[in-house]
């Protein structure tokens, strides 16, 4: 468990890391909410990491979703457009464009994956039968017949998108409801939606019973109410996160609109054992149940007596498998043959399969994962949207307890090693929730680099906030003309590395070749610069282990900014008194300043960095964090004797765009 922080404690990081980046769709290129709302910030806290705790005990993986409805169904629409390659070479082609977006966007994983493609589809399909197996021998998985939506003009069973509803969970404001699952990740069975509307025809579909196997989700509801409230006394989980796993937490219970009760007291009279919740100022009436099965017997009553009624969020049954031919094979079990997972469970286990492929590729032995996901002096940290928490915080801690615990048995939830969870809230476009149908589009990923910089994009998504509030990301160039006046803020953070830290930078190197012939005075580095500098790095730290991102950019910004301030200020007094010990005393505090800052900055702006550990003429020990705090001279020895590379003028070291230099100019911009 990710323990909370007590006032001025420094975190521990574990000795080995594995960080997962939620799956993108393999349907489309990638979205500037994935980049931005997820995937920098896992590459922010895996490169860290990497430079803490070292290189090699830490794995960064992800991978293409290629299952699922989204990509059958965009497929169907492509070969109804004449394309005539197979759905494999369709995602194949989509799992391409989004590898390239991550390398544009410096995202450093170790392995990004395609769960139907090359050796980690293999192996996924591997894992995938080992998860079934594994579950079913420990007593959580069970067979149920239940309603499934069913095209009877197209004679084919739907499945997730190829449905269309309203969300019938009171109160849920999802734009968009499929099957048995909403946008917002609220689950019900197939029955409850309202409205639906096939895909396919456009017409409204019958339902018809299948046998699926199903995940006793249900049953694990005291266990994460266990973690939960573990989670809440003594870690760092984010408290929206935790609100909203409570949410799903409670007993089964039926909501009734007031006005649809005729006669109530003999509508309860009907209704199996029960509790009732029945507050004057509330316009419905909430019957709580025991169980499942009690709340569906109370709704068949209320179906007999036409009572109009919605259910309540709950754990229930999650289902495993489905009936499409694109999927992972259901190992043939109990007779039940030719099922496929449904995707979202075996995108859950993905991240296992993607690890253990790339440790495979290493040469490793086969067990080696379990050092990562398994040991105590290993963490998971698996960063998500905030849309997707029902299924990361609550149905995969389900699954993973399943795999390690049989059922009957009683784990103890504060030990047991599970992932820790990092949600962001979402990144708006303008002030909106980024749609394709709004009325200004919202650009792809790969489209933000034709105006921005990957760093600049970095250091501007890292600051936006997301670990308590949704936040609007407001590129100016995609305002209309009018409206594109003042400072682009999507620049506001970028220019701190490619103004001022730069600046700062060059002023040392400059200072160096012209007075001390290219080598930094070995004066040691004064106490107020020392004192600075600690205050900078431990705030960083525990910002970074609480992956409070943005808080990250503040400590940067009063850092960097002091600094400059510093030299400023003081060259100005050494100029003016001709003190050329003041002068030498200035080069040596900033350019161990600066070599702090550098370490600090290197998980966002890894490039900028990597060029100023160059023209120091170090190697990669540079971003050791056991020496961070240590002088020059722990990386140089005699610094009498270590030559600085030679910094031509006017040399970058973090970069603006050609676009952004071309305004400057005054060129014409398109």
């Amino acid at each position: 468990m990710n323990k909370r922080l007590a006032r001025d404690e420094r975190p521990v990081f574990p000795k080995r890391a594995v960080i997962t980046g939620g799956m993108p769709y393999g349907n489309k290129s990638l979205h500037f909410g994935h980049v931005g709302g997820m995937f920098i910030h896992a590459d922010i806290f895996a490169r860290f990491l990497r430079d803490r705790i070292g290189e090699e005990n830490v794995i960064f993986v992800s991978g293409t979703d290629c299952y699922g409805s989204p990509i059958m169904e965009a497929y169907r629409k492509l070969k109804e457009d004449g394309y005539t390659g197979t759905i494999q070479e369709y995602v194949q082609g989509n799992h391409e464009k989004q590898k390239k977006t991550l390398e544009d966007y410096k995202i450093s994983l170790n392995l990004f994956g395609a769960s139907a493609l090359g050796k980690t589809g293999e192996m996924h399909t591997k894992v995938s039968a080992e998860v079934f197996e594994t579950l079913y021998k420990n007593g959580y998985i069970e067979k149920l017949s239940t309603p499934q939506f069913y095209d009877e003009e197209m004679h084919t069973f739907l499945n997730g998108r190829q449905v269309l509803g309203k969300c019938p969970i009171p109160g849920c404001t999802s734009e968009k409801a499929y099957a048995d699952e909403c946008s917002l990740g609220h689950q019900y069975m197939p029955s409850e939606l309202i409205h639906p509307v096939s895909a396919l025809t456009g017409k409204t579909p019958s339902l018809r019973n299948v046998t699926n196997w199903y995940f006793c989700l249900e049953d694990c509801i005291d266990l994460m109410k266990e973690r939960t409230d573990a989670l809440r006394r003594g870690s760092n989980t984010r408290r929206f996160q935790l609100d909203i796993i409570d949410e799903f937490l409670k007993k089964p219970c039926v909501y009734v609109p007031r006005k649809n009760m005729e006669d109530p007291a003999a509508l309860e009279r009907q209704l199996p054992e029960h509790e009732t919740i029945d507050e004057e100022k509330k316009s419905f009436v909430v019957f709580v149940f025991e169980s499942l099965d009690d709340r569906d017997e109370a709704r068949k009553v209320m179906e007999k007596n036409n009572v109009h009624h919605t259910s309540g969020k709950t754990l229930v049954p999650f289902r495993l498998s489905g009936n499409v031919d694109w999927g992972v094979k259901v190992p043939d079990c109990e007779g039940e043959k030719n099922l496929t997972f449904w995707v979202w469970p075996e995108s859950l286990w993905a991240p296992i399969s993607f690890t253990r492929a790339y440790l495979e590729s290493k040469g490793l032995p086969e067990d080696e994962w379990k050092k990562w996901w398994e040991d105590e002096d290993a963490t998971v940290y698996q960063f998500i949207g905030e849309d997707n928490i029902y299924f990361y915080s609550i149905a995969e801690m389900g699954i993973f307890t399943g795999l390690q615990v049989p059922k009957g048995t009683k784990p103890d939830m504060e030990k047991i090693n599970l992932p820790h969870i990092i949600s962001n809230r979402h990144v708006l476009f303008m002030d909106t929730k980024a749609s394709s149908s709004s009325e200004i589009k919202p650009p792809m990923a790969d489209e933000l680099l034709q105006y921005y910089t990957a760093e600049q994009l970095r250091m501007h998504f890292m600051s936006l906030g997301l670990s308590s509030k949704s936040v609007g990301f407001k590129p100016q160039v995609y305002l209309p003309k009018e409206q594109q006046t003042g400072a682009d803020m999507v620049l506001k953070e970028g220019n701190l590395l490619t103004n001022v830290f730069n600046r700062l930078i060059r002023s040392c190197f400059y200072a160096v070749q012209t007075n001390y012939e290219g080598k930094i005075p070995d004066n040691a580095v004064s106490p107020k610069i020392l004192e600075v500098s600690k205050k900078a790095v431990l705030e960083y730290e525990r910002h970074m282990y609480n992956h409070d991102f943005h808080r990250i950019s503040y400590v940067l910004d009063d850092f960097i900014r002091e600094i400059n301030k510093h030299w400023v200020n003081n060259v100005k007094i050494a100029d003016r008194n001709q003190d050329a010990q003041l002068r030498k005393q200035i080069v040596a505090d900033c350019f161990y300043a600066c070599k702090v800052m550098a370490i600090l900055v290197h998980p966002i702006a890894p490039d900028g960095c990597e060029m100023f550990r160059e023209y120091l003429n170090l190697d990669g020990s540079l971003w050791n964090w056991d020496l961070i705090l240590e002088p020059l001279t722990a990386y140089t020895g005699d610094l009498a004797q270590h030559e600085l590379k030679f910094l031509e003028p006017r040399v970058d070291f973090f970069k603006k765009h050609d676009v952004q230099l071309a305004k400057a100019d005054g060129s014409v911009c398109v």
